[in-house]
């Protein structure tokens, strides 16, 4: 998942804990949910919700 939320331009730092079943991510103000909800989906991962 990490690869998949790196390969979106302006996203500056990932951590991802399966166990926990969460990523979080920091990113530069123009990089919407939408776009990281995106990548990771089209990686076949499942996105649930945003917090």
């Amino acid at each position: 998942m990490k690869n998949a939320l790196y390969s979106v331009e302006g996203v500056s730092e990932v951590d991802v804990s399966l166990q926990e079943q969460i990523a979080r991510v920091k990113v530069e103000d123009n990089v919407s949910f939408e776009t990281l909800k995106s990548a990771v989906e089209n990686w076949g991962y499942k996105v649930v919700g945003e917090v």
